[in-house]
């Protein structure tokens, strides 16, 4: 009985420190959050427990030829293709690596506390939370974060292919759409509008005509970013 009982503790710290690792993710609404996490993570606590504790009579029996540590090793080799899962490509744009990555260190962190190293499982986790929380508004605030990237709300007329003719200006200026959402369709006086919400990547100095470029458009009512919004009846004022 206290055999059995003994992997327990290594298991319930798994889980307690994934929900940890998850809850992090969950604040980020991930598509991997506490329930992903705690899964891989007990998973792994409890496939290393089997590898170090399962086989203990047929070591006894056979003290040579069989190692129990494979069914362990193979969790590293199952996780990737979990983790693989998480990764999207959409035009050119990779997503999902950093979820991918907490899945894979999860299940380390698992391995760990499944194998009775309990305060290297709790350390790595307290690093992870330092290094992912700590570092976002570090990077939030580099310069390279700002030039690069900018997100619009564009509303147009529907149905007249201006969607075409943004697409066709943002790639003649030399700025790449790295997302496009549709937010809404309304119909004023018999005229429907469609709102997207593109988010871009560029030269600093390509992004920074792009909003008054896009409000030249004939069919585009408006073009709104983080700060400030600009309309052709806007831009007809300041000429």
């Amino acid at each position: 009985m206290a055999t059995d009982l003994a992997p327990m503790w290594g298991i319930g710290l798994g889980v307690l420190l994934s929900v940890l690792v998850g809850l992090e993710r969950e604040y980020y609404a991930k598509a991997a959050g506490m329930r992903t996490y705690s899964l891989v993570g007990m998973g792994s606590a409890v496939f290393t427990a089997i590898s170090k504790w399962g086989f203990q009579d047929v070591l006894y029996n056979n003290p040579t030829g069989f190692d129990g540590g494979r069914v362990a090793a193979q969790v590293v080799t199952g996780i990737g293709f979990l983790g693989a899962g998480l990764i999207f490509v959409r035009r050119d744009s990779v997503r999902g690596l950093t979820s991918a990555a907490g899945i894979w260190f999860v299940a380390a962190v698992g391995m760990a506390a499944g194998a009775g190293m309990y305060a290297l499982s709790a350390c790595v986790t307290a690093l992870y939370l330092v290094v992912m929380v700590g570092i976002r508004p570090i990077s939030a605030r580099m310069p390279h974060a700002r030039a690069t990237s900018q997100q619009l709300d564009i509303t147009y007329a529907d149905g007249r292919g201006i969607l075409r003719d943004i697409m066709e200006t943002l790639s003649g200026m030399g700025a790449k759409v790295v997302d496009l959402q549709v937010l809404r369709s309304d119909e004023v006086d018999g005229r429907k509008w469609q709102t997207i919400h593109l988010e871009m990547a560029g030269p600093q100095q390509v992004l920074a005509e792009v909003q008054p470029e896009l409000a030249r458009l004939d069919g585009v009512s408006n073009v709104a970013g983080d700060c400030s919004a600009v309309t052709r009846e806007s831009r007809r004022k300041k000429k």
